[in-house]
């Protein structure tokens, strides 16, 4: 079986002498398959990293060390040729905590340089550090000297001159990169390799060899129709799917091809920690009233990815106009019409040192996994943070801009992950955000212009709660419908109206006359014709503008 590229890089490197140490973040955490056990059937072909290390990338390694936390310094293989080291035969036991297990190490290493000096053969050793970010913390501005010196060690590792001639490979393992220590992170002697959710290929392999132990949850995908269940769940864990499978099979359920698209949400929502929703695409472009030249412009881009000629399809959208336009109704009619999720990235940030940046790679993690999405972002001039917050968050809003700016300009998520940011005050994002390449199209929303709108728009949210209003209704108050309405000032009247049918029994035509008598917009016109000036002039397009704004 040939190895995922993430491995594969990691071997090239080590082999051919340019690296030794590796920095391996993200999946990592997952199960992986375990080629050389596929042929015993008594045996898992699952395991963690650790497995996976041992028996793919590191079996012929005389001697296998591990450290972590929890279990300290740990003789995985080669007992018996690491004992011959002096040091060892003399410890009553291996150290456990940090600063004297990576002493250890690093004396270790020392003394296999030396005896190499004296023309002797070295074994050939592999280390890896589990959670090396609770060893080697990244704490911005820390002046712990004790801290330092134990990333400095780690360090030494892959850039003392002493251990280039080793054959040693060290590999430090963490979630998130942002939580280790920026001596290890930046050092150029190691090589940072991100482990991605498993692809679909990936996990069909995986779901062929535990199939025989899922009969009763995989017996409508025998053999080769696998496949279908590893495309439709694309996106979740290895780990998670294996879960699933189990539970599925003890309850004796089998799963439904009409399931998987709600066992993926609900498999990819729980690895995400609440970081990321699905929003359901229940609505299509037939559903948007108006503003026809947009919603052909949003057709033929449609058109363009389902055709997978993706040269031409936007990187991103941003949707801007008045505050209850209705700019996520938009993404929810935008996602139905092409037939794919839309992920709503939620709160993200967090008070603790790191972990807003350790969020934000575990969601553009997830979002690599999952395939073709649309990533919603609302709010987006407060979500995407500054390039210069002025020092008053410690850099933090500027190191969420940085982050949101590679993965947004990113050219591999073209025709993959399309962004959509909406925002009332589109002036406060960053203009390197809004640029080509990032954001492509530019879309304004606009409130209604004339009393016929404005009617169609009441007229059809009071539908929903069941009142019917007639042609003939509108002359009545034709002269009393407020211009400027947004979906959210028409959703607010639409309630007040049957509130009063229902409680002053009243025809829903006169509800609407008594409703509209002294109304007050929720947002004041002085703001609402501002916002509409910026969305008037952020418009990638004249013909996305009414007539009536373009002035």
């Amino acid at each position: 079986m040939s190895l995922p590229p993430w491995a594969a890089e990691m071997r090239a490197h080590y082999e051919s002498h340019s690296s030794s140490q590796f920095l391996l973040s993200g999946n990592i955490n997952d199960r992986f398959l375990l080629p050389t056990a596929m042929d015993r059937a008594e045996q898992a072909v699952l395991g963690g990293l650790t497995d996976y290390l041992a028996q793919v990338l590191m079996p012929r390694f005389d001697i296998i060390l591990s450290y972590d936390l929890g279990n300290g310094l740990r003789v995985e293989k080669g007992r018996e040729a690491f004992a011959e080291w002096p040091s060892a035969r003399e410890a009553p036991s291996l150290p456990k905590q940090p600063r004297p297990a990576v002493e250890t190490l690093t004396h270790y290493f020392r003394y296999l340089a030396n005896i190499q000096r004296l023309g002797k053969a070295t074994p050939q050793v592999g280390v890896w550090v589990r959670a090396a970010h609770l060893v080697a913390p990244n704490s911005p501005g820390s002046t712990n000297a004790d801290l330092n010196a134990l990333a400095l060690l780690m360090r030494d590792w892959s850039s003392e001159a002493a251990f280039d001639a080793l054959r040693l490979c060290t590999v430090l393992l963490t979630e998130n990169q942002n939580d280790l220590h920026p001596l290890l992170v930046l050092n150029p002697r190691a090589l940072p390799i991100k482990v991605p959710f498993p692809d679909a290929p990936g996990l069909g392999a995986a779901l062929q060899a535990v199939a025989a132990r899922h009969p009763i949850a995989l017996g409508e995908f025998a053999g080769e129709k696998v496949g279908e269940v590893a495309a439709s769940l694309s996106g979740a864990t290895l780990g998670s799917v294996e879960s699933l499978l189990k539970i599925k099979e003890y309850r004796k359920e089998p799963i439904r091809g009409g399931d998987l698209a709600k066992l993926k949400k609900e498999l990819v929502e729980r690895e995400a920690s609440d970081l990321i929703e699905f929003i359901d695409p229940k609505r299509t472009l037939d559903d948007l009233h108006a503003q026809e030249a947009l919603k052909q412009w949003l057709r033929d881009d449609i058109a363009l990815w389902k055709k997978g000629d993706t040269g031409a399809v936007p990187m991103g959208y941003l949707l801007c106009g008045p505050v209850g336009t209705g700019k996520t109704y938009m993404v929810e009619c935008l996602a139905g019409e092409a037939g794919i999720p839309v992920v709503k990235i939620k709160n993200f940030r967090d008070k603790w040192v790191g972990s807003t940046e350790g969020n934000l790679e575990k969601i553009f993690r997830l979002l690599q996994g999952l395939g073709r999405c649309f990533v919603f972002v609302d709010e987006a001039d407060q979500a995407l943070g500054k390039r210069d917050s002025g020092g008053n968050d410690g850099g933090l809003s500027g190191r969420i801009y940085s982050m949101f700016a590679k993965e947004m300009s990113n050219p591999d998520n073209r025709g993959k992950l399309v962004w959509i940011l909406a925002s009332s005050r589109p002036d406060l994002i960053e203009v390197d955000l809004k640029r080509p390449g990032r954001i492509d199209v530019k879309i304004p929303i606009f409130p209604t212009t004339t009393a016929a709108e404005s009617w169609a728009l009441i007229r059809a949210l009071c539908k929903r709660r069941g009142l019917e209003l007639g042609e003939a209704d509108f002359e009545a108050v034709k002269e009393k419908l407020p211009l400027l309405l947004t979906p959210g000032a028409a959703e607010a009247l639409a309630v007040k109206i049957y509130r009063t049918v229902q409680t002053k029994h009243t025809p829903p035509a006169e509800a609407v006359a008594a409703s509209l008598v002294d109304y007050q917009p929720p947002v004041s016109l002085d703001v609402l014709k501002f916002q509409i000036g910026l969305a008037v002039a952020e418009s990638s397009d004249p013909s996305f503008v009414p007539a009536v704004f373009r002035s």
